[in-house]
């Protein structure tokens, strides 16, 4: 009877160290996901696919699932020692399992893909969409003033926009006003190294984008892993659980 309750109870201890950090890896999956959205997120509008948005809201789900999955089944499970909430928890960390490596494996493969994608398409968005588009004008002028660049390949890509090439508008900018060294109305008129920055974005928003990717691909992959020990410790304590109830039935009887 002693040797089964100690291993009963190492058991229970091992699972409730185990939801303690999982609840924290639940919190860390969230925090990056919800960072993403507010400090990252406006340049997203300058892609062409949304895996970017998907891999944001996946890790955001994700997080919010290990939270309430910890809260509901792993606690209370140890907690009342109930096998019934247990198997739940196991079953959900595998859930949990393969969304984490679901997403840590399309950041790396997105990640490998996203340089030729702003290449193809950022010029492009550029000279269509700024001052037709709210959200995308917004959205290059962060990525000019951020990067201090100026179009996708230089300066010299606007002229060419949609913008500037409507002669009817009285608009005298060689560049939007965000090229510009110091930023003010109209300030993009002269086209001087001193006036305006003549690298283009392309580079920085794909090195950017990819360190992100990277960053996002290594929290999921990584704490993928977590899950396997759960599944294991729950499992088990799960069969000892059984075995302890059943050696109570038969003990009670005799």
């Amino acid at each position: 009877m002693t040797r089964k309750f100690v291993k009963r109870s190492i058991f229970l201890n091992l699972l409730y160290v185990f939801n303690f950090i999982l609840l924290l890896s639940g919190f860390a999956l969230l925090g990056v996901g919800i960072w993403t959205l507010i400090a990252k997120y406006s340049f997203v509008n300058l892609l062409t696919t949304s895996c970017y948005q998907a891999i944001t809201y996946l890790l955001i789900i994700t997080g919010a699932i290990i939270i309430l999955v910890v809260v509901i089944f792993g606690c209370c499970g140890v907690w009342k020692e109930n096998t019934v909430c247990l198997n739940f928890f196991a079953a959900f960390l595998m859930l949990i399992f393969l969304l984490e490596a679901g997403t840590g494996t399309l950041a790396t493969l997105y990640e490998s893909a996203v340089k030729e994608e702003i290449s193809r398409n950022l010029n492009y968005t550029m000279m269509t969409a700024y001052k037709r588009d709210v959200v995308k004008t917004q959205a290059i002028d962060s990525l000019h003033k951020m990067f201090r660049c100026c179009g996708a390949g230089s300066f010299e890509d606007w002229p060419y926009s949609v913008w500037l090439a409507n002669k009817t508008s009285n608009i005298h900018n060689v560049a939007p006003d965000s090229c510009c060294i110091t930023t003010s109305p109209g300030c993009a008129i002269r086209a001087h190294p001193s006036n305006i920055y003549y690298v283009g974005c392309v580079e920085s928003l794909q090195d950017f984008i990819r360190e992100h990717l990277i960053i996002l691909g290594a929290v999921g992959i990584g704490l993928c892993s977590l899950q396997i020990f759960g599944i294991i410790f729950a499992c088990c304590l799960v069969r000892k659980l059984k075995k302890w109830h059943e050696y109570q039935r038969t003990s009670f009887w005799r």
